[in-house]
């Protein structure tokens, strides 16, 4: 058995870091019947919407009170439901956590946003960099004097947002199992990518310069740094310990050079900056991965997707694979006694499952027609 089956999902269609949350439970194992827009055109496949694969879809118009009744019916028969709307709209469809709870008392109730269900901005629109950069979260993103950008939805909507929303998810099933009392969870972006903060904060509050950007070795110290080599690839070295370091500059052949004596005067990263950037300049990417990929020196090639699939440590772990012609990565993290899903399975057309779900919901084939008559399937 995979690590989650026996638990089921609700979740309602949304865009972003909901389904995402609802894709990593698929992947280990649940039950996810994704709540989708009745929509009249013929649906078509859609191998490129990853986040639902591993997903059955029902499509309903959730404007009708008969699928409002289908929802609240597969509530009763559900561990959790997942929805990312802002706040307000799931009470005036008429699925707010009390109205669920009703039916479900042990239910938890998952609720996705950016700024969370109150405070001043809780109704603002908003997208992942506008909750990272109220959070704190980008500010290191980059060197001082440039732009602060931070690759896109990995930070706020997938890190903040969609594995927090997980967590609370998996640590109310718990509680509930123990007390048959079902909450709602509030995960917030702005919550999530502010308690990411704490590895850093800890490290800040260690240092005397405060918040300042630009003299931490994290922030953008010469040895944490990506480098640009002779073919226009890229790499990054990070070699935080002082061993590590000297690795680095012994096997690049910087070693005993008097620019690198002292590394925490943040006066000499500009030379020694310098001099990493013309040093590495001198090579290719791939000559500098035969030189230091497996040693102590910290170092990676900076890969776009497709080299990251071919790359043959992520290969070996069999990290990516094609399916439907689209890459996508595994189900992770691994567990050594249960098995992963068939996450190749792909991904269902809208409503592909609606008969099906319906069935396992009670619905016989006369009450299928009614709801059908109702324009609400």
């Amino acid at each position: 058995m995979s690590i989650l089956q026996g638990l089921r999902i609700i979740e309602i269609a949304s865009l972003g870091p909901a389904p995402f949350c609802g894709m990593l439970l698929a992947d280990l194992g649940a039950d996810v019947i994704v709540v989708e827009r009745k929509d009249a055109a013929t649906p078509l496949p859609r191998p490129d919407y990853i986040v639902n694969r591993g997903k059955r879809s029902i499509a309903l118009d959730l404007k009708r009170p008969q699928a409002i009744e289908v929802v609240l019916r597969l509530v009763e028969r559900s561990d959790v439901l997942i929805e990312g709307m802002r706040p307000g709209v799931m009470e005036r469809l008429g699925i707010a956590p009390e109205v669920c709870l009703e039916h479900r008392p042990s239910l938890i109730y998952g609720r996705m946003t950016g700024w969370g269900q109150y405070g001043p901005l809780s109704h603002s629109a908003g997208h992942d960099g506008n909750y990272t950069a109220l959070s704190g979260a980008l500010w290191y993103a980059s060197p001082p004097g440039v732009a602060p950008v931070a690759p896109p939805t990995l930070i706020g909507d997938v890190g903040g947002g969609a594995l927090y929303l997980a967590i609370g998810l998996l640590a109310g099933v718990l509680k509930a199992r123990q007390s048959g009392r079902g909450q709602v969870v509030d995960a917030a972006i702005v919550d999530g990518s502010a308690h990411m903060l704490n590895l850093l904060l800890s490290a800040l509050a260690a240092s005397d310069a405060g918040y300042e950007r630009g003299v931490h070795h994290f922030d953008c110290g010469p040895s944490v740094n990506t480098y640009r080599c002779s073919d226009g690839g890229w790499i990054i070295v990070s070699p935080l310990e002082s061993k590590f370091y000297e690795e680095l500059l012994e096997r690049i052949g910087l070693a005993g050079d008097p620019t690198f004596e002292n590394r925490t005067d943040t006066a000499n990263w500009p030379l020694q900056r310098a001099l990493l950037s013309e040093t590495f300049a001198k090579r290719t990417r791939a000559e500098w991965c035969a030189i230091l990929e497996g040693t102590d020196a910290c170092f990676a090639p900076v890969n776009d997707p497709a080299e990251a699939a071919r790359h043959p440590h992520m290969a070996a772990r069999q990290v990516f694979a094609e399916v439907g012609g689209v890459l996508q990565a595994a189900p992770a993290p691994r567990f050594s006694q249960s098995p992963p899903t068939d996450w190749r399975r792909g991904v269902p057309r809208v409503g592909e499952d609606t008969e099906t779900i319906l069935r396992e919901t009670g619905y016989d084939e006369g009450s299928m027609r009614e709801l059908r008559s109702s324009e609400a399937i």
